[in-house]
């Protein structure tokens, strides 16, 4: 899989970069991503939670966490424990503040921490998230593997990622989009002009579908399944261990 970077000319690894990036553009972030999804990134995290609610976990990990968005709404579940892990600190922040106006500090816990080697005992979790973060990993399988390991036996593992759509006219719309306008949101309304076109670039060549079913199950994942949403500009990937 290519290895796109946010900064072109740094020579910092992905990990690295990934997380100068974030913590640059922490404070546009959720306005952001408002705009640039139209506030549909709201429905497909509720149905993450609708996924997720079906087996009641007590334990809950979402990884790339970021400003909590998730972890805030997994809290809707019966779990007792929920885990918010990101690698940057900026973002944390932002949704720590979050966290602390609903009043969920007794259920949700943030932690600093890289998802590809995760401060955390085997078989720790009985369900865990990922929204628009597996595509950030600096190496996937090596994230999906750490992924396996803390995940329960029979627990349940879901993906939340863009995807690219196959049906005209959506896939032609969709490519315009992404690479005229979503850059252009980015330029104008965020401090960092290379996180955004970074975010479009690493969606394009991202394995989506049935690829990303293929590595879930070479790792060792079981029950895959994957449900395209809105027209197929994101997928949400459901499967266990």
């Amino acid at each position: 899989m290519s290895k796109i970077k946010p900064y072109k000319n740094s020579d910092l690894g992905k990990k690295e970069q990934v997380t100068k990036m974030f913590d640059t553009i922490s404070e546009d972030y959720d306005g952001l991503n408002r705009v640039i999804s139209f506030g549909i990134d709201i429905k497909w995290r509720k149905k993450v939670v609708k996924i997720v609610k079906e087996n009641n976990p007590e334990t809950i990990l979402d990884i790339a966490t970021g400003t909590g968005d998730l972890a805030i709404n997994l809290a809707e579940t019966n779990a007792t424990k929920i885990v918010g892990l990101d690698i940057s600190s900026g973002m944390l922040e932002i949704g720590k503040e979050k966290i602390k106006k609903k009043s969920l500090e007794s259920k949700i816990e943030m932690v600093l921490g890289d998802s590809e080697n995760m401060p955390f005992e085997d078989n720790a979790f009985d369900a865990i998230t990922v929204a628009f973060g597996v595509r950030n990993f600096e190496t996937l399988e090596n994230g999906l593997k750490e992924i396996f390991r803390v995940l329960k036996p029979h627990g349940t593992f879901v993906i939340l990622e863009t995807s690219i759509p196959s049906k005209t006219p959506y896939k032609q719309g969709y490519k315009f989009y992404t690479k005229n306008i979503l850059p252009l949101i980015g330029k104008l309304f965020s401090k960092d002009r290379s996180a955004y076109k970074y975010l479009c670039e690493s969606a394009s060549v991202f394995p989506y579908g049935e690829a990303l079913n293929n590595i879930l199950r070479k790792i060792g994942f079981i029950n895959v399944e994957d449900f395209p949403q809105t027209f197929g500009v994101a997928t949400i990937y459901k499967s266990s261990k």
